[in-house]
């Protein structure tokens, strides 16, 4: 097997235009990435055009297939306990539709391998608003949102709905990931809200975010409105919960 520190994982669903495109990108980069691709069923063929790549990246292209749409959460729970039977330094969260640049990897790994963060995270507002091709009315829902979040937990991240993030191995160790409630985009938040009561380290990292210009989006304001209830149970919650700490 060809050896790497990184594993970038990638939930898809009807992700046929991008699949391919993304795949090669991520393996032409100047650092070693492996890849883990969790599709859920794709009717599309997105799982097909993976298996047929395999053979092609041995060793650094891996496919988890599950039956029907599970959600998001479970799609990363799942790429996490992968990963941590396998001796993965490094986890990324990341899109399959482009709107994360996948040049930004190299960024969010520098973040946390030679800089002090447990999780880095690839920020849309951290330097204002950096979205690209999104209808004003979604824009303005993200933002508020994240400083909605921002407001109810105490966390201090200005992006707290970003879904391209680096966690150091520990983090994942340490988070208790069957506790892990939301399955949807809330999951993000909680995730990071949870890293972020067992101590880890936190930073931030400026990106462009592009919208997606191939396939269809999985965003919806029903997303967007189980986050901003669910927030204040989880953070209700937190009040009678011990989050376990960091081992020195």
């Amino acid at each position: 097997m060809n050896q790497s520190d990184s594993l970038v994982i990638i939930p898809t669903y009807n992700e046929i235009e991008n699949i391919e495109k993304m795949i090669r990108k991520v393996f032409s980069l100047e650092k070693a990435f492996h890849l883990l691709i969790i599709d859920d069923g794709s009717p599309d063929g997105t799982g097909a055009v993976v298996k047929r790549l395999i053979p092609e990246f041995e060793g650094r292209l891996f496919l988890e297939e599950r039956a029907g749409k599970l959600g998001l959460g479970t799609a990363y729970i799942h790429g996490f306990n992968w990963a941590l039977k396998r001796d993965y330094q490094y986890v990324f969260e990341m899109d399959c539709d482009f709107s994360h640049n996948p040049e930004d990897l190299l960024r969010l790994y520098s973040a946390c391998s030679a800089g002090n963060a447990d999780l880095s995270i690839g920020s849309r507002y951290i330097n204002g608003v950096n979205v690209v091709n999104w209808p004003m009315k979604r824009v303005l829902m993200s933002y508020f949102a994240s400083k909605y979040v921002r407001m109810i937990t105490g966390i201090p991240v200005q992006d707290t709905t970003a879904g391209f993030k680096c966690y150091k191995r520990i983090v994942l160790e340490t988070i208790e990931l069957d506790k892990i409630r939301f399955m949807g985009y809330a999951f993000q938040i909680e995730m990071k809200f949870t890293a972020w009561k067992c101590g880890f380290s936190i930073k931030e990292v400026p990106i462009i975010f592009h919208d997606r210009t191939e396939g269809h989006s999985k965003m919806s304001g029903r997303i967007f409105r189980e986050a901003v209830i669910g927030v204040i149970e989880m953070k209700m919650k937190s009040w009678f919960r011990r989050f376990p700490q960091i081992k020195s």
